[in-house]
């Protein structure tokens, strides 16, 4: 895998254009999340400040208790979700949701405390995250937006409604507000127009008129083009400034390496908001654009499934969920 070009299509893509984008998507959300795992809760720069010559390397760094190249809870669950839409034959609400479970109880290195709540309550699947979010009024955190990459891309070929819809129900399985099924569904939006070589920017105002008409404002704010991430009201572990985030490095910059660096550069909860950006920026550019020396040392350890994903065990999720 070495970087390439900008694939800035405006048409529809062809298969082979469109499984680069595919592969981008899901293995440049992996690389952001490992990227910036090292860096999370740190201050804004901090990318810059250690790292000050862009491709000189080095980047994919140790820290915070996470190896070079480690992906964490974020990436873990996006292949938990990839593999259950396959192995299942679509999607499988109860499936994903005992998958995840699974997951949580063989104590992951980092679980959201929120996600944790749900998947250890005891609840069944289409309880646990209402319950949560009766009892504590927050559930609007970005953990539902982290591992949206494979589900993005298995059902953006079904279209629009189809795959806003697939994102909010997967979403709704740990997070009871209807902010964060809004986010990610405004995501899988962007992830299907992107794989068809459309520009993603260009459909935001479209896809924000899609969502619930309560949730449309902040969307509307967070996703305008002169919205900046030094304007958000919240942190960054919010879906909404996330997603806003994710977005804001995407339109401000014009290569997959730019777009990552500015998101870690925010600090803030940088494991995340790096692994929106990276599946929409490799969208967007597509497989090859994503450094090699970034795909290189990734690996997406799977506590409770006794497995470690490399970059082409990504690649090859990525091209079945495509199609």
């Amino acid at each position: 895998m070495k970087r390439g070009t900008r694939r800035t299509g405006g048409g529809r893509a062809g298969r082979e254009e469109r499984l680069l984008r595919a592969a981008g998507a899901v293995v440049g959300s992996a690389v952001g999340d490992a990227l910036g795992a090292p860096f999370e809760f740190g201050p804004e720069g901090a990318l810059s400040a250690r790292f000050p010559e862009p491709g000189a390397g080095g980047e994919m760094c140790e820290g915070g208790g996470w190896d070079p190249g480690e992906a964490t809870d974020d990436t873990q669950m996006a292949v938990l979700v990839g593999e259950s839409l396959l192995e299942r034959g679509g999607l499988d609400l109860p499936d994903v949701f005992a998958r995840f479970q699974r997951w949580a109880a063989a104590e992951p290195k980092d679980i959201g405390l929120q996600t944790e709540d749900v998947l250890t309550s005891g609840r069944t699947w289409d309880t646990a995250a209402e319950a949560h979010f009766r009892m504590t009024g927050r559930a609007a955190g970005n953990g539902s937006l982290m591992r949206a990459s494979t589900s993005a891309v298995h059902f953006a070929r079904a279209g629009r409604a189809a795959t806003m819809d697939a994102a909010r129900r997967v979403a709704a399985l740990t997070h009871g507000d209807p902010a964060a099924w809004e986010g990610t569904a405004v995501y899988h939006e962007l992830v299907r127009v992107a794989l068809d070589g459309g520009d993603p920017l260009a459909v935001l105002p479209d896809a924000v008129d899609r969502l619930a008409a309560g949730q449309r404002p902040r969307y509307a704010a967070v996703l305008a083009p002169d919205w900046h991430p030094d304007l958000a009201t919240e942190f960054n572990g919010a879906v909404w400034p996330c997603l806003g985030s994710a977005v804001w490095a995407l339109r401000t910059t014009t290569t997959f390496e730019g777009a990552l660096r500015a998101a870690v550069d925010l600090g803030g909860d940088t494991d995340t908001v790096a692994a929106v950006t990276g599946g929409l920026a490799g969208a967007r550019y597509g497989l090859d654009a994503i450094p090699a020396r970034w795909t290189e040392p990734l690996h997406v350890p799977l506590p409770g499934f006794g497995r470690v994903l490399r970059a082409e065990d990504l690649v090859g999720l990525a091209h079945r969920l495509a199609g």
